[in-house]
């Protein structure tokens, strides 16, 4: 990793703190709701989803996020890819960013695979000659030939996974968030997402940040790591060693 270490930082994580008003009572209606709040009697507590994290990755590198259910860390990516945006502190983004985060996410289940290739593909930012160009491309890659006019809602979630992550892959992002789109789909799919991503950290010009509860898989990818525990930075440092931390604590 040293040779990355002069690079300039392209994702800035500074003091990040967010917070969730979560109403404090619970309502058995819809309606109960609305009394309560018709009547100023909604009363919220704070939930902090992250509480002062701060990290850098540098451009090229592989850093992963690991951390157990509720533990922050989707919050975080959701932040870095511009989708919330932080109570508190800054998150600064230097580059173009191909997400793939809640799988399936800009995709309209009533529109085929075809038509959802050219919206995705727009809201990356793509020119529908762009897509024309590597339509075919995207489909090999997905191996999906034969269901590009079935509507996506006939679609398993592993089918919308390899879409997506086709899509997404099909140039060099500048940064390339991962989160669980590998832990759909079948074995062999997933090795070919990960020869991908080896092929785009290789390049030197891909900043790769993986999210995923299979820490053998961050183990293989990532050079460094953050470890997000109950909203906390538990621990930020080489790949290996903050991933036998965490499997300790795991255990």
């Amino acid at each position: 990793m040293g040779e990355k270490d002069g690079r300039e930082a392209v994702i800035v994580a500074d003091d990040v703190t967010m917070i969730f008003n979560i109403a404090s009572e619970r309502f058995n209606s819809l309606k109960e709701y609305f009394i309560a709040f018709m009547r100023h009697e909604l009363r919220f507590k704070e939930f902090r989803a992250l509480k002062n994290i701060s990290f850098e990755v540098k451009r090229g590198e592989a850093f992963g996020l690991v951390g157990t259910n509720g533990s922050g860390k989707s919050t975080m990516l959701k932040i870095i890819a511009g989708v919330l945006d932080a109570s508190e502190g800054s998150c600064t983004v230097t580059g173009t960013i191909a997400p793939l985060i809640e799988l399936g996410a800009g995709f309209d289940p009533e529109l085929t695979a075809r038509e959802n290739i050219y919206l995705n593909g727009a809201l990356l930012g793509y020119r529908k000659e762009f897509i024309d160009e590597r339509f075919d491309d995207i489909v090999d890659f997905a191996e999906l030939a034969d269901f590009m006019d079935m509507p996506l809602k006939n679609y398993s979630s592993g089918m919308v996974a390899r879409i997506a992550f086709a899509i997404a892959t099909i140039t060099e992002p500048d940064i390339l968030i991962v989160d669980e789109t590998l832990s759909v789909g079948d074995f062999l799919f997933q090795q070919k997402c990960e020869r991908r991503i080896n092929e785009l950290i290789a390049s030197e010009n891909v900043t790769v940040l993986l999210v995923s509860h299979s820490i053998e898989l961050v183990e293989r990818m990532c050079d460094r790591v953050a470890w997000i525990e109950k909203g906390d930075l538990r621990m930020l440092g080489p790949c290996a060693e903050v991933c036998e931390a965490y499997k300790h604590y795991q255990n």
